[in-house]
This record gives C-alpha cells, structure tokens and sequence, in this order.
C-alpha cells in the first residue's frame, strides 16, 4: 500500500519559476488525495562543472528507504540529479535533464562547453542518465518536447503527462486590449529581447507588455532605451498572480519566445484565457499546443516576422478573437487535471 511518498527535486537557492510550481503543485494534489506528501530539495549548483558531479554523488548517498522510522513508500524524481537517487519504488515525471549536456550543448545558451571539463562532465551525466533512469518503475515525461529529448539522446521511451498550469483555476477573459503581453522572468533563454526588437517593425498602435524580473534588468531598459520603444514598451517587473490574471485576460495576444522549452505555462494560460498566442518554431514545449494561423501564431525567431503577426492581430481583431476561442476550446479539450496526474503517478507504483 502506498501512503508515504517524496518528491525529489533540485532547487537553486533564491530562485522560483515553472519548475517549482510544478513540484509544488504535485505535493498538493497528492495530499488532496490522502497521501503524506513531502518535498526532498538539494540545492544545486552546475559551476564549476564538477558541483555537478557532487551533486550527483550526493543523491546516489541518500537512503529514502524510511524517514523516523516510517517506511517510505514511494520515490517521484523530477530534475536532474534529483531523479538519479536510489529506491526500489520510483517513479520518474521529468521536468527536464540537465540541457546543457543535451539540446542546448553548442548553443548561445550553454554553459558547460566552455569549460576545460565541459565535456567530461557531459559525458559523465549523459551516462548516468543511461544507468540510472530505467531503474524507475516507469517514466513519465512533463511534454512531448521533453520525451522527444529523452527518446533522441537516450533511447528511452516515456509517456507525456500535462498538468494543468498554476493559474487555470483563476484564469478569465475580458475585453480585447491593444497589447502584447509576455509574463515571465526576463532572461537569455526566454529571449525577451526578440520580443523588443520585434516593436521597432510593428506599423500598428500596439503596446508591448513585459511583466517579470531579472537578474539584468539594465540590459532590458537599455534595448527599450536603445530603439526609443518607450511609449511601446513597458517593462513591469515584479507583478502579483492578480494582475497577471487580468493582463491575460485583456490582452490582444500574449507571446512567448523561449529557445527549446521543456513545457512553458504561458501558453497554455493564455489559451484558457481566451488569448491567441505567438511562438517561435524553436520555443519547444510552447509549440504543442499551437496550432499556425488557428489558434496563434507560429513563427520564425525573426523581429520582423513577429512583428508581422502582432500587426495582423491588431489588424485583424475578429480573427484574434476567434483564434483565442478556439484556442480556449482546445485547451480545455485537454481536460488537465491533478487527479489524472495523481491516479496515473500511483498507477504507475503499483
């Protein structure tokens, strides 16, 4: 009988974002569902490229066969290393592995090559992903883009299993506004900076919203700065669950350009909301869900092309509310749910 289970998961200190909602939002089904549910969290730390080596070593060290002399009944893994520790009863549901060993080896967005070790360490974890993920009882993939990556470099076969995004419960739509939003943190690999320069070639009185922080938020001013967007683009920050809410919801269109995204809840969000979306055709996960000229936009990682599709929405407003119904539409078809997720994770254990 299960009844005790852990969630093993990395987490990098001071830092919050998709993956940790996820982790946290499986607890929460889970104790919905009877279960003890706890969450089992080393702080990570991928530089030098040998921290990973530890960090590893330090998950294959851990007995999670009891905890105060109660038996641990399950083990779900959900990031690298988390998902390489040892128990006869595991479960993989995997966020993503480590990407600079994979998808994003040789990209702008590596950061492993460059190093002396770099590709010791990349061998290294590609094969302990090889030895150590088909010890689980089954594997479960977070997207199709995720177990695309895992059957490509892996040869592993898993299951995709979606969730529903941590707003869906709350999310509405309003009035149709004239602008673009993006929600989320302002970072190399989300590419806000596509979404910038894409407004000096918009011909349309569109505005374009970014709400999110940054560990460089000057480099994002100065590009507003730069291309003299300033009555264009606003760069909002921090902004609570509330106001995103109603951003979505009264927004012309909500755009993403993230580079190869395990999964990506904004657009799954801004298709509950009733908003089409615009993503570039090497977004990843954001890509899934979209389909090219019904429910949004698909496009090359181009300024001028994105900019192309911001003026045919706005041009255009009946088609841009008919795409984000159908959008609607689609996305509830999905019927995600926290009790599929729940009786398929135990499923799976049993």
């Amino acid at each position: 009988m299960i009844r005790n289970i852990l969630i093993c998961t990395t987490q990098v200190p001071f830092t919050s974002g998709g993956a940790e909602a996820h982790v946290a939002g499986l607890q929460s089904a889970l104790r919905s569902a009877g279960y003890n549910a706890e969450i089992v969290a080393l702080p990570f730390r991928w530089y030098p490229p040998v921290e990973v080596m530890r960090n590893t070593l330090m998950w294959r060290l851990l007995n999670l066969a009891e905890s105060n002399g109660r038996p641990v009944d399950l083990v779900i893994g959900m990031k690298f290393p988390a998902y390489t520790v040892a128990h006869p009863r595991k479960v993989l549901w995997i966020i993503h592995q480590h990407r600079s060993a994979y998808n994003l080896w040789g990209t702008e967005f590596d950061d492993l090559s460059t190093y002396p070790e770099g590709i010791q360490v990349r061998d290294f974890i590609r094969r302990c992903d090889q030895k150590f993920l088909p010890d689980a009882r089954k594997i479960f993939a977070n997207s199709e883009t995720v177990a695309r990556r895992l059957w490509h470099h892996n040869g592993l076969e898993s299951e995709t299993l979606y969730h529903p995004p941590p707003l869906s419960a709350k999310l509405f739509s309003s009035t149709q506004g004239d602008f673009i939003f993006c929600p989320g943190r302002l970072e190399p690999q989300k590419r806000p900076e596509l979404l910038i320069e894409a407004m000096r070639y918009v011909t349309a009185p569109v505005r374009l919203l970014l709400a999110g922080t940054s560990a460089n938020f000057d480099r994002y001013q100065a590009l507003v700065r730069k291309y003299n967007l300033g009555q264009r683009v606003e760069l909002l920050g921090y902004i609570s669950d509330d106001k995103i809410l109603e951003f979505y919801a009264n927004a012309l269109a909500v755009a993403c350009m993230p580079f190869d995204e395990d999964l990506g809840y904004v657009t799954l969000e801004a298709m509950l909301s009733g908003r089409p979306v615009v993503v570039s055709k090497d977004s990843g996960g954001p890509t899934e869900f979209v389909e090219h000229s019904v429910t949004g936009f698909i496009v090359d990682p181009d300024p001028s092309e994105i900019a192309a599709a911001f003026d045919t929405l706005y041009s255009q407003p009946d088609k841009a509310l008919s795409m984000g119904r159908q959008g609607q539409e689609k996305a509830l078809s999905l019927k995600l749910s926290w009790e599929t997720v729940v009786e398929r994770l135990i499923s799976a254990a049993s």
